[in-house]
């Protein structure tokens, strides 16, 4: 498989409607989040995420984190979303914070690692919420690097460890967020 490259810095790039596209075929692509390069496919889609346990070589058993671009599509990903849940969302979405419920019957097992729940979320990176709202669902998105290696804050990153093995890499800068402060 042969890797396209991205370099998208801004949200109204066009080139984000070529990486939705690429993902609406069933395609995987690595894109940036304010905290880690994610390995995006499609959260409704059990084709999609099997393609990513095998870009990763990641158990199965490892369930992946769904990223929304709108409060609006999380309600129809979970069961139900409790007062506090939504409390939480509202203070720090868009942001690096995971809320886990129960899931809907619309995410497939093996996107939630055969879990009754699902961690939900909503990036604050601009490109990676364009993404997603271009392709009109959300992207179940672990870290874009082969299970046991570091975990990519830079599209040259996952160049090194996942070229020829991923569909694409939009290159959108260096996360922002220290995944290890001092």
């Amino acid at each position: 498989m042969e890797t396209k490259l991205y370099e998208i810095s801004s949200p109204s790039d066009e080139k984000i409607k070529e990486v939705a596209e690429i993902l609406k075929k069933g395609g995987i692509v690595a894109i940036p989040t304010e905290t880690v390069y994610g390995l995006a496919g499609n959260a409704l889609s059990e084709e999609s995420a099997e393609k990513i346990f095998k870009a990763k070589g990641r158990p199965s058993d490892n369930p992946f984190i769904v990223h929304i671009s709108e409060f609006s599509e999380w309600d129809s990903l979970v069961e139900s979303i409790p007062e506090p849940a939504r409390e939480l969302s509202e203070r720090f979405w868009p942001g690096p914070l995971t809320i886990i419920l129960p899931k809907s019957d619309k995410i497939p097992l093996t996107v939630s690692g055969g879990l009754s729940t699902v961690g939900v979320r909503m990036p604050s990176h601009p490109v990676a919420r364009a993404i997603i709202k271009e392709c009109g669902f959300p992207l179940a998105a672990p870290s874009a690097n082969t299970s046991g290696k570091p975990s990519p804050t830079k599209a040259s990153h996952v160049k090194d460890d996942l070229m020829d093995k991923i569909d694409a890499i939009v290159d959108g800068g260096e996360s922002e967020l220290e995944l290890n402060p001092p």
